[in-house]
């Protein structure tokens, strides 16, 4: 998956990432809140900031102790709420660590490590309501997240 983009939602206040399949059409909406949004906004305009913000500080350290991010997995959704995991590689060990999917998503940016969605996430998902959400937007719910 790649991230497609992310999008302010008026009726709730949240923004929108969304995840879309590099070599698909399958996307996947999470909303996330501003902070979240903030710093992968930042990522994908690739602004330095003059001191490290968190997932810059996560991903300075994982480089001081020599450790890789292989990929970053969204493994689940219970209850609107979404899962991820980060794998991390150090030599032959591999150790999954739990994630909200905004701060793995986030790090993901900065490291350059893929991003991956469990089929079933996509499946169990109503891409009808973005897709809904999406034919009524008009120009000024754009909302500028920087």
């Amino acid at each position: 998956m790649k991230v497609e983009g992310l999008l302010f939602d008026p009726r709730s206040g949240m923004y929108i990432l969304l995840l879309k399949e590099i070599d698909g059409a399958r996307t996947l909406p999470i909303w996330i809140g501003k902070p979240e949004a903030d710093s992968i906004a930042l990522a994908l305009g690739r602004v330095v900031t003059p001191r490290p913000l968190t997932h810059d500080l996560m991903k300075n350290v994982l480089n001081s102790l020599d450790v890789d991010v292989s990929r970053i997995v969204v493994t689940d959704i219970i209850d609107n709420t979404y899962y991820a995991i980060i794998y991390l590689v150090e030599g032959q060990m591999e150790i999954p660590i739990d994630s909200r999917p905004s701060d793995a998503v986030a790090l993901a940016l900065r490291v350059n490590a893929p991003i991956f969605v469990e089929d079933s996430i996509i499946e169990k998902r109503n891409t009808d309501e973005l897709e809904e959400w999406l034919k009524n937007l008009k120009p000024e719910d754009f909302g500028n997240i920087m």
